[in-house]
């Protein structure tokens, strides 16, 4: 009597199921600042479009504000993701590039004819090219200093003068001839010191983990005070101080001796020989 035979094993092994791959999500609270500056920006471009230019320039300091914020709550809530830091940058780009930009010619520049698309073109460059340097050369600035004038204070200088003429009076500002090349020196100032490689202090290394005296908080007590008898002004004073500030350090530390250069550090590109 024949024993029963057993059905034949395959000798090769059974393929265990791929596991799904986990899908990545986005951190919301971030991004959500992140999209808050890109409505403010948004909103100034419609309001210089319907000829409110004070609206304009309180929506891109907004912007600025906000902008200032997005990066320090993914810091604070362990956040930070690769979509984030390009999603800031597209928004960067709206806010201090494209929309100073279009406000100012609209409100000044337009009057100059085809020499005001100068001053303005320059700008939205000098913007873009700074952010890409800025995205490229993270790893090797001094985290002391910007190199050159930061999109966010460029803006505010260009939108510091539209709301400080505005506020005193000054409408359909494309027709005054001073006023428009005024606002061509500013713009034109603006772009071409954004690609610079002077310094500008960064404020990144006070404040976060660092103690003051007491007096300190005294002294921003004053100064918010001084800031709300005059907005405009005095946000406007302020940024144009901080945007002459870079040359006088690299001027100062020309004059000791000292390095100028903002990069930590070299790299071995060949074709980035002699640019640090």
């Amino acid at each position: 009597m024949t024993e029963p035979q057993s059905p034949p094993k395959n000798d090769e092994p059974e393929l265990a199921e791929a596991p799904r791959p986990r899908r990545k999500g986005i951190y919301v609270l971030p991004n959500a600042v992140t999209l808050a500056a890109l409505f403010a920006s948004f909103y100034a471009i419609v309001m210089a479009m319907n000829g409110r230019f004070e609206a304009a320039a309180i929506g891109i300091f907004c912007a600025a504000v906000l902008d200032a914020l997005d990066g320090r709550v993914a810091r604070m809530t362990n956040s930070q993701s690769a979509f984030g830091e390009q999603m800031d940058s597209l928004c960067d780009m709206v806010g201090f590039g494209a929309a100073p930009a279009i406000i100012v010619y609209t409100w000044a520049l337009q009057g100059l004819g085809r020499w005001g698309w100068i001053p303005a073109f320059v700008y939205i460059a000098g913007a873009a090219l700074r952010l890409a340097r800025f995205n490229t050369n993270i790893g090797i600035v001094d985290k002391r200093f910007f190199q050159g004038l930061p999109s966010p204070a460029a803006a505010a200088l260009v939108m510091g003068l539209i709301w400080v003429m505005d506020d005193a009076g000054f409408k359909n500002a494309w027709q005054i001839d001073w006023l428009a090349w005024t606002a061509f020196a500013v713009t034109l100032y603006a772009g071409l010191t954004m690609v610079t490689n002077v310094p500008f202090y960064s404020f990144k290394v006070v404040g976060a983990k660092q103690t003051v005296p007491f007096a300190s908080i005294m002294a921003i007590a004053l100064g918010i005070a001084l800031i709300s008898q005059n907005p405009p002004l005095a946000l406007f004073v302020l940024f144009c101080i901080y945007g002459v500030s870079g040359y006088g350090v690299y001027i100062w530390r020309r004059m000791k001796g000292r390095p100028v250069s903002v990069i930590a550090t070299s790299t071995d590109d060949p074709d980035e020989k002699g640019l640090h």
